[in-house]
């Protein structure tokens, strides 16, 4: 096997524990395995002409290959036989014949009892092609000398062909997985069963047979224990140099935060470090903290962890990084233990993990205050690979049901439904729901509403985190390369500046106005929905003096609003607000119906107010520039539009100069600061 480019792999064991238990997370790409079947099908399909004699070739590989495609096309394979090679030129004859060719020569036979007695193959086959280099003008290149087709053995049809030794080659990422599922005590058939599953592909239509993953295997467990020693020595070295660049760091920033343990030989055993940028950000946005363990190096074993936090802008942050030998309870210990410290002892309120019980374990223990919440979009990954196969075809609406199922926000609601969900798809014994149903209080909105989580549950901000990780993560062969490659990006991700976006009003009502000259645009875009939104409900007070909300089509249930009006406390059943930090639709509605044409203050968090972000935004300006900018272009706009209607010719041709004038905008630099100089909407009608 080539060494990987990149060090850094996902996690596949199983939360259930069960190293047994294959993972493939829902959406990965497989184009790298596919595409090599679907080269193999394509050359096979190919049209390949029949060789003929004075054929030239710029290369005897070239001349190889071209035969060997023809070759499986008409049922046989090659190999290659003599070669002829002088002083002056080299190598400068090549024979290729086909694999039945010639006879074995007897061998002498072991002294055993009972001697295998293995027929040949080989017949006396006459094909062949044999190649002769010639010089022409300086270049060296290959010409057919002399080609027989003849065989004296029957021919194969494509589906035995294949089969040939020629044939069966294991590509580089079925490699790898073959790797994988081995160590985690895979049985071969079991293997091969699983890679037809993942690829799609009928029983025995892999481009490979059991004893071709069978003898992989065993070269490679040959490999590996010979390689164990560089491979350690390899690890200790790299861990080293990356200890070595973390006090570097710690000299010319004093701000910088790291710690590490040894083992009983005194070598590094976990090592975890943060930035002075990541620790301010945390003073401002480490209410809810995203601890990300989803990736693992395939070159030192060694668990990654990332802690995450989103800024008021919505964008990813990245608060520290920790490298750990293994997912002990106790190394998670370890990592939050010394998080707690880079971050002088403030606990999050809210920690979103992955399904892991040791983790899961250490929170508990360590952040005993903090609500953990399991990111659900880990779980909807998972589902593919632990259901797809005892479904079967039922696996789409099993997939449906199970999402209409993790937004019941009712706890009775939940487990009743829960119970008839299992029932229903034959699913009351599977592991896998039984793990879920044990983990319901960390995922499930029911139980998770009342929770703040700062909109980190959203699949943009999941979608987001993955990209992050991977640009992080990609191309990176070394330790001391990866730990640049996250400073670079801590600096990059800790200064994101929201502030030039223009933020136009929808509605006119003074709360949206007041609402964006507070919020960062993310958090006005967001509270700008609701408020769209909660024009399309009616308010209806009832006799306790609370209130019901409800949308003029009855598209969802009922909202009780409870509004105290001698310290504007407004609260709503939907709990949007205790869990985003943005007022829902139905609170709004009431305001509005009340008369309010401010939100009160508590109503704007710190963490989404503009002036709370972590770098000053100089656009006191910017939006009434904008504002300036947005009635000039809609003048202009609402003019031009009146009159490309009068005819489809005028209405073409606005339509094509926009479309050019769109383009040449997008590609024009961004500036820093908008500067106005708009002349008036001089339009005259013609």
């Amino acid at each position: 096997m080539k060494p990987s480019n990149n060090i850094w792999i996902q996690r596949q064991q199983c939360p259930c524990g069960d190293w047994k238990c294959y993972i493939k997370y829902e959406g990965d790409d497989q184009t790298s395995a596919s595409s090599q079947i679907v080269k193999s099908e394509t050359s096979s399909s190919e049209l390949v002409f029949t060789p003929y004699v004075g054929q030239i070739f710029k290369s005897d590989d070239d001349a190889f290959e071209y035969y060997s495609n023809f070759a499986r096309k008409n049922g046989f394979s090659i190999r290659k036989a003599r070669s002829t090679e002088s002083q002056h030129l080299g190598i400068y004859r090549r024979d290729f014949v086909c694999y039945r060719s010639g006879f074995n020569q007897p061998r002498k036979k072991a002294n055993v009892e009972h001697p295998r007695d293995r027929k040949s193959i080989r017949c006396g086959c006459d094909a062949k092609l044999y190649l002769t280099k010639e010089i022409v003008d300086g270049l060296a290149q290959w010409y057919v000398s002399q080609f027989s087709n003849v065989h004296n053995h029957e021919l194969l049809e494509d589906d035995q062909v294949r089969l040939l030794p020629a044939y069966r080659k294991i590509q580089e990422a079925d490699q790898e997985r073959i790797l994988l599922l081995s160590k985690a005590g895979f049985p071969i058939n079991r293997i091969v069963k699983v890679l037809e599953l993942e690829k799609g592909v009928r029983p025995g239509q892999l481009p490979f047979i059991e004893k071709d993953v069978r003898n992989f295997v065993r070269t490679c467990k040959k490999t590996v224990q010979e390689n164990d020693a560089l491979l350690t020595e390899k690890r200790e070295n790299d861990t080293l140099e990356l200890l070595e660049a973390c006090k570097s760091m710690a000299e010319r920033d004093p701000d910088f935060a790291y710690d590490y343990t040894t083992d009983e030989n005194d070598k590094v055993e976990n090592i975890a470090w943060s930035y002075g940028d990541s620790v301010r950000a945390y003073a401002l946005y480490g209410d809810v903290v995203t601890f990300d363990t989803t990736y693992r190096s395939i070159t030192y074993g060694l668990l990654l962890g990332v802690w995450f936090g989103m800024d008021n802008h919505g964008k990813a942050i990245l608060y520290g990084c920790v490298l750990l030998q293994d997912e002990s309870s106790h190394s998670f210990t370890w990592a939050l233990q010394t998080f707690v410290r880079f971050i002088r002892g403030r606990h999050p309120q809210t920690i979103v993990t992955d399904m892991e019980v040791a983790l899961r374990d250490a929170i508990a223990r360590e952040l005993p205050n903090t609500k953990h919440v399991v990111c659900i979009w880990h779980i909807l990954s998972r589902l593919y690979s632990w259901l797809s196969f005892p479904l079967g075809s039922r696996y789409e609406d099993f997939k449906a049901q199970f999402d209409l199922l993790c937004h019941v926000e009712n706890v009775e609601d939940f487990e009743h439904q829960w119970n008839l969900f299992v029932a229903r798809f034959e699913l009351v014994s599977d592991k896998h729901m039984a793990l879920l149903f044990s983990y319901r209080g960390f995922w499930s909105i029911s139980y998770i509403r009342g929770s703040f989580l700062a909109r980190t549950m959203t699949p943009e901000f999941s979608q987001s985190l993955h990209t992050f990780l991977k640009r992080m993560l990609s191309g990176q062969t070394c330790l001391q390369v990866f730990f640049e490659q996250i400073g670079l990006a801590a600096t990059a991700g800790n200064q994101t500046r929201d502030g030039m976006r223009y933020m136009h009003i929808k509605t006119c009502l003074p709360i949206e106005e007041h609402a964006r000259s507070v919020l960062t645009p993310y958090a006005f875009n967001v509270l700008q929905h609701e408020i769209v939104l909660s024009l399309q409900y009616a308010i209806q007070e009832m006799a306790d003096g609370s209130y019901l909300a409800r949308h003029y089509k009855k598209m969802e249930g009922e909202c009780l609003v409870i509004w105290m009006p001698e310290d504007e406390q407004i609260h709503c059943s939907c709990k949007e607000f205790e869990h985003s930090g943005i007022l829902c639709r139905h609170s709004l509605r009431l305001l509005e119906v009340k008369n309010y044409f401010q939100l009160p203050e508590r109503y704007f968090p710190p963490r989404w107010r503009r002036d709370q972000s972590l770098f000053p935004m100089d656009d006191q300006n910017a939006q009434s520039n904008n504002d300036e900018c947005a009635q000039a272009l809609h003048a202009l706009t609402e003019t031009l539009l009146t009159e490309s209607l009068t005819s489809k010719e005028r209405f073409n041709h606005v339509q094509r100069e926009i479309t050019g004038l769109l383009a040449e905008v997008r590609s024009m630099p961004v500036a820093e600061e908008l500067s106005l100089n708009i002349p008036g909407n001089n339009v005259s009608e013609t």
